[in-house]
């Protein structure tokens, strides 16, 4: 019998709000896959359209965390890093993957989150961004919206249209050596999905379906997860890269009839089923 993969999630966990670990967790399960989170914060919501939110700072936690981890010995087939609150924690996700790397290499997927809609979040500095491209440095994969991708490349962000794609993915993809999802591309008017360079194979594909008709928070940890989960089961880039922008436009499908507000995100849970893996 095949023994159930294991990934270890570095992100961090908000109360209320679907996203980051909320999201994360419930995904990777569904899709047969054993979920080890490991948080950077608490919040009681995100902060995309809620404020008065608490935090805690759990880069402390993470250190010894991860050192008993190392200390038993743990393999992980995944590491799958979101959010992070400071150069720091950056710092010891990289530390984290060397030590691995010691024995049982692990697929490394990045979601370089650091803004949206050609603006940085406002926790984010220069020194930050610095960070977040030295870990995605080690990614396998990574997973950037546009935004982050002209942070990446040290671009200005209407410099990377939509049309060039697939250039954009080129050339984040450090001369071949990382695999490179770019999310958030339409290509035409009522459409939306991905632009995907494999380096498995160099080849560069386009992905395109139905916009669902609004945009909800935390589509980009429900992408990147199902990408997620799914590369650790065998599928290729494209293959799983279809799978997450698929099961997000369902998920948007599903939520845009209820008028729930944007900040809550997708209404996913009831449709978790449609990620489970195939019994064998």
């Amino acid at each position: 019998m095949r023994t159930t993969p294991r990934v270890a999630a570095i992100h961090d966990l908000s109360g209320f709000g679907r996203c980051s670990l909320t999201i994360v967790m419930p995904v990777l399960s569904a899709m047969g896959v054993q979920c080890c989170p490991l948080p950077t914060a608490y919040l009681s919501t995100h902060t995309g359209g809620f404020t008065g939110n608490t935090f805690v700072d759990l880069t402390d936690q993470m250190a010894a965390a991860m050192d008993h981890w190392l200390g038993l010995g743990l393999t992980f087939e995944a590491v799958y890093t979101g959010f992070m609150g400071s150069c720091r924690q950056m710092a010891l996700c990289r530390s984290f993957l060397t030590a691995l790397r010691e024995k049982t290499p692990p697929l490394v997927v990045v979601d370089p989150v650091m803004g949206d809609h050609g603006r940085l979040y406002r926790t984010y500095t220069p020194e930050m961004c610095r960070a977040m491209a030295d870990l995605a440095a080690e990614a396998d994969v990574i997973v950037p919206n546009r935004t982050e991708a002209a942070r990446l490349l040290d671009r200005d962000y209407d410099s990377l249209p939509d049309e060039a794609a697939g250039e954009t993915v080129q050339a984040l993809s450090l001369g071949g050596r990382r695999s490179v999802v770019l999310t958030g591309v339409s290509l035409q008017p009522g459409k939306t999905g991905a632009a995907c360079f494999d380096r498995e194979t160099g080849q560069v594909a386009l992905i395109q379906t139905d916009f669902a008709g609004r945009a909800f928070h935390g589509t980009g940890d429900l992408f990147a997860s199902v990408l997620t989960g799914a590369l650790v089961r065998g599928e290729t880039l494209c293959q799983a890269a279809e799978r997450a922008a698929e099961f997000v436009r369902l998920c948007a499908l599903h939520t845009t009839p209820q008028d729930l507000p944007p900040r809550e995100g997708v209404d996913f849970e009831p449709l978790l089923g449609l990620l489970a893996p195939e019994r064998s």
